[in-house]
C-alpha cells in the first residue's frame, strides 16, 4: 500500500511514518516530519522520477508514505498514483485543503464557491472564471500567482495589456471599470509564516508575492454569505434560456428574438472558463444569456442609451458583464481573445467587423443580420478566417390571438444566422 497524508495544518503523526522504507514529500514536509533514519527520502519535483522509484519500492513489499498538504484528493496527487498504481493500492488520510482553511481563516463559508487551479494550466480560465463569478478560490501555480491574477482582473485583459493597453492610442475612454472584486490571498497556510492579506486586484499586481504556495480567494463582498444552499458547488445552470423578450429592457423591439437566441447560444455554447463577446450587444440579451450560463461576457455597444439598458439588464438577471461602450472593431483593441463571439446588426461594416472578430475568436462566431445582402460577404469573412462556416434563415409564426377565442400565426422578421467554427487544420492563415 502507498499511505498517502495530507499533513493539513500540522505535521503528520510518527506513527504513520514508522517502518517506512520511502517517504516522498515536498522539502518542507520532509523536513517538518519524522522521518525514520533508515527511510529512503525523495523530494518531489518532477513526478515521474519519483513515481519510478515509488515502483522500486512496491516491487519489493517496502512500505510507501507520500506527504502532501491538505487534502491529496483535491487538486492533489491522488489522481497521479491512482493512475499509476491504482485506487485499490492507496491509503488516503486526508487532511483539511488549502481551500477550506483559506475561507476558514476569513470567516466565509464556501459551499457555493467554484474552485479552479492555475498550477500548470492557462491563467486565462481562472480569470474569466473570476470575471463570471462572485465567489472564487484559486489554486496559483508558478508564472500564474496573485500578481498575475490580479494584474489581469485590474487591467480587464489577461493577455493583450488590458484597457490600459489602449491607453496610448486614445481609446482608454471606451473601455469599463473592471468588475468589482476583492483577492485575500492566503500564504503559507499551517505553518509559523502564514498570512491572510486583503488587496485589490491592482494591489496584487504590484506586490512581489514570493515563491510561497497561495490561495487566492477572488470575492464580490456585496454576495460573499450568499443564500442558505441544499446543493454545493456554483449556482446551477439556469433551468431556462431564450428568454421572453419581456425578460429584458430594449428599445423599439430592438433585440435579439429568442428563437434566434436559441440557435445562437447552441452555436456560441458559453460555458464556465469562456470568454463571450457580444457585439453590437444592443440591449445584450445575449450577453445576459451566456452570463447566466458561466461565461465571462465583453458586450460591444456604441450608443450611450444602449450601454445603460445592458448594464441594467445584467443587473436584472444577477449577471456580471463588462460593457465597453464604442463600435467595433476600435474598441477590440484591448480585450482578451474570446472564446467564442456574437454579431449583431447588418450596416455596411458588418463583414468588416466579422472578420476583425474571426481573426481573434479561438472557437466560433455567430452572426445574426436580416439583410440578405451581407450574407456572402459574412460568409467569405468566416472562411477566410480559418472557419468551417454554415447558416440557415429563420422564419417563425408565433400563436397570437384573435377576436372570437381564436388563434391565428404571426410572423416574426426573417433572420440569417451564419457561425462559423474554426477549423483545427488551419493555421497561421494558411489551410494545412
Amino acid at each position: 500500500m502507498i499511505t498517502v497524508v495530507g499533513t493539513g495544518v500540522s505535521a503528520p503523526p510518527a506513527d504513520v511514518l514508522a517502518g517506512a522504507g520511502l517517504v516522498v514529500g515536498g522539502r518542507r514536509h520532509l523536513d517538518a516530519a519524522a522521518v525514520p533514519a533508515s527511510a529512503e527520502r525523495v523530494v518531489l519535483g518532477p513526478l515521474a522520477p519519483a513515481l519510478d522509484v515509488v515502483e522500486r519500492h512496491l516491487d519489493k513489499g517496502s512500505r510507501v508514505v507520500v506527504l502532501a498538504s491538505g487534502d491529496p484528493g483535491f487538486f492533489g496527487i491522488v489522481r497521479v498514483l491512482a493512475e499509476r498504481f491504482g485506487a485499490g493500492a492507496l491509503d488516503v488520510r486526508p487532511g483539511v485543503s488549502s481551500v477550506a482553511a483559506a475561507f476558514a481563516r476569513v470567516g466565509v463559508p464556501w459551499d457555493d464557491a467554484v474552485v479552479v487551479s492555475t498550477h500548470g494550466r492557462d491563467l486565462r480560465t481562472a480569470v474569466n472564471v473570476c470575471r463570471a463569478r462572485g465567489k472564487v478560490a484559486v489554486l496559483t501555480g508558478p508564472g500564474a500567482g496573485p500578481a498575475e491574477l490580479g494584474a489581469a482582473l485590474a487591467s480587464g485583459g489577461a493577455e493583450r495589456g488590458g484597457w490600459a493597453g489602449a491607453a496610448a492610442s486614445g481609446l482608454v475612454a471606451q473601455f469599463p471599470a473592471p468588475l468589482k472584486r476583492v483577492l485575500l490571498v492566503a500564504s503559507d497556510l499551517g505553518t509559523k509564516d502564514e498570512r491572510v492579506q486583503r488587496v485589490t486586484p491592482a494591489e496584487a499586481a504590484a506586490r512581489d508575492w514570493g515563491s510561497g504556495v497561495s490561495v487566492v480567494l477572488c470575492l464580490d463582498e456585496s454576495r460573499a454569505l450568499g443564500g442558505v444552499r441544499t446543493v454545493a458547488g456554483p449556482p446551477p445552470a439556469p433551468s431556462q434560456w431564450a428568454l421572453e423578450e419581456g425578460e429584458f429592457a430594449h428599445r423599439d423591439s430592438m433585440i435579439t428574438k429568442f428563437e434566434v437566441r436559441a440557435l445562437a447560444l447552441a452555436r456560441l455554447g458559453p460555458r464556465l472558463g469562456d470568454l463571450v463577446w457580444d457585439i453590437g450587444a444592443g440591449s445584450g440579451s445575449v450577453a445576459v444569456e451566456c452570463a447566466r450560463l458561466g461565461a465571462a461576457v465583453v458586450a460591444v455597444e456604441k450608443a450611450a442609451d444602449g450601454v445603460e439598458r445592458i448594464r441594467a439588464n445584467a443587473d436584472a438577471h444577477g449577471v456580471d458583464v463588462q460593457v465597453v461602450h464604442g463600435a467595433a472593431p476600435d474598441a477590440l483593441a484591448g480585450l482578451d481573445d474570446p472564446d467564442a463571439v456574437f454579431v449583431g446588426g447588418g450596416g455596411r461594416e458588418l463583414p468588416g467587423i466579422v472578420a476583425a472578430c474571426a481573426r481573434r475568436a479561438r472557437r466560433s462566431v455567430v452572426v445574426a443580420m436580416a439583410a440578405l445582402d451581407r450574407v456572402p460577404a459574412v460568409r467569405t469573412a468566416l472562411t477566410d478566417a480559418g472557419f468551417d462556416c454554415e447558416g440557415v434563415l429563420l422564419q417563425s409564426s408565433r400563436l397570437a390571438p384573435l377576436p372570437g377565442d381564436v388563434t391565428r400565426l404571426a410572423a416574426t422578421n426573417p433572420v440569417f444566422l451564419l457561425w462559423g467554427v474554426r477549423n483545427p487544420a488551419y493555421r497561421e492563415g494558411v489551410a494545412q
